[in-house]
């Protein structure tokens, strides 16, 4: 076992009576963040891109039947591929495909939106002789920007639900 030095030490006494920190997913499943997370009804998006960011935040906020819900998520993507790289025969070598989308919550009790906020990222791109392997380049980017915007989006819907029931900033 490896022994922490003196001043590592020392920097992690102040850690310890730390009283403003607070585990974000604190009392598990049952837990205020847990609840808020569930109890999110999630609009359908238009298009692919929609489908598998709709998919990928229903997987996330893990919405149970016997939950009403609490909040309703609105989404907008924009998703943008450009070209960046250019050979002197104008063709095209690198792509940057960008997926931003644009979320509210909103309260279904008062219809009031207690978040509105966006999320977004970029993949890099390689554009190969072969057409086929480019669009499934495309496509292969596609579903990780999907997977980190919403990841993105859950995060701070997460944060929202501490600061709502004051356990957090």
């Amino acid at each position: 076992m490896k022994k922490l030095s003196l001043p590592a030490l020392a920097l992690l006494l102040p850690l310890s009576g730390c009283g403003g920190l607070h585990p974000l997913y604190g009392g598990g499943g049952d837990g205020t963040v847990a609840r808020t997370l569930a109890a999110v009804q999630v609009d359908p998006v238009a298009g692919k891109n929609g489908w598998l960011v709709t998919n990928a935040l229903r997987d996330r906020l893990n919405t149970q039947d016997g939950i009403a819900p609490r909040y309703r998520l609105a989404v907008a993507l924009d998703d943008d591929i450009i070209g960046l790289g250019v050979r002197r025969d104008d063709a095209i070598t690198r792509e940057r495909r960008t997926l931003r989308a644009r979320y509210q919550l909103i309260d279904l009790s008062t219809g009031a939106v207690v978040l509105d906020d966006t999320a977004g990222s970029d993949a890099g791109i390689d554009v190969v002789g072969s057409e086929y392997a480019t669009i499934a380049a495309e496509e292969s980017a596609l579903e990780r920007l999907a997977n980190i915007v919403a990841n993105q989006i859950v995060g701070r819907i997460a944060r929202y639900g501490t600061t709502e029931s004051g356990d957090g900033s």
